[in-house]
Parts: structure tokens; sequence; C-alpha cells
């Protein structure tokens, strides 16, 4: 689900905390080390978001907070700032050249460049709590 981000809504705030969680207190995000990416250049996105990037051909960039049950892709389309709610169930990531986020019939990816780089410690902590996620759920018989 993606929501028009750029004004303040009680009613958006309600539908993200109801899909994937509360944001982690100040102390929660101390101990983890941050929750949030350093933002990074998006080099190509499903064809049902491109309405979601500037059309000109400006730099998009994004970047990513965790949550406890999924996290939040913020886009920025000059003055408007979009966000992509992705519960862990429904998260896709593929490192090819630079890494890609699939989820909900879209996809996001994200340049190889100096600035995904520096990111690499916050997708090294994005896949365990996936993985941490999922094994609330691992069923064996």
């Amino acid at each position: 689900m993606i929501l028009d981000s750029t004004h303040s809504n009680k009613e958006h705030k309600k539908i993200i905390v109801d899909l994937i969680g509360k944001p982690f207190s100040f102390f929660e995000a101390l101990k983890m080390k941050g929750i949030g990416s350093k933002r990074m250049i998006i080099e190509d996105v499903s064809p049902n978001m491109t309405q979601y990037l500037n059309k000109v051909s400006d730099i998009n960039y994004a970047n990513i907070e965790m949550r406890s049950h999924g996290i939040l892709i913020y886009i920025n389309k000059g003055l408007k700032n979009f966000t992509w709610i992705i519960p862990y169930y429904q998260l896709v990531i593929y490192k090819t050249n630079g890494t890609s986020i699939h989820a909900q019939g879209k996809y996001i990816h994200f340049r190889n460049s100096k600035t995904f780089k520096e990111n690499k410690q916050f997708f090294d902590k994005l896949l365990q709590a996936k993985v941490k996620y999922d094994e609330q759920f691992n069923f064996q018989f």
C-alpha cells in the first residue's frame, strides 16, 4: 500500500501501525544501532510505480525505516512524499547489481552507488529482522 505522506494524517498513521506496528522507541533504536537507512538512489521501479517518481531526468531518492512487523519505504518526488508500507511476510529482497525490493506486485531497484554501500550494515540488520519475524511462523511436522 502506498500513501501520500506529504502532510501528516492521523488515519495514515493508524493504517501504518495496524499493518506493521508502532515505531521503535528511542532507546530501542539506540540499542539496535539505528532503524533507518541513509538515502539511496532509485535506479528502476515497476511500471505501476512510475507515477511516484520524477518525470524529468532528476535523481530519485528513497530511504527505508524498520518497524517491528515490516518496513516503510519513503519516496521523494519533488515536494511530495510517498510511503510504501511493506509487512515482512510480503517482503522479498534480491541482491543483484544493487538491491531490489519486491512486494505487492511492485518493485524498487536501488543503484549500487556509494550511498548504497554505506547501507550494507542496515540491509544486514533488515534481513536479520525478517528472518526473526519469519521464525515465529516456522511450523515443523
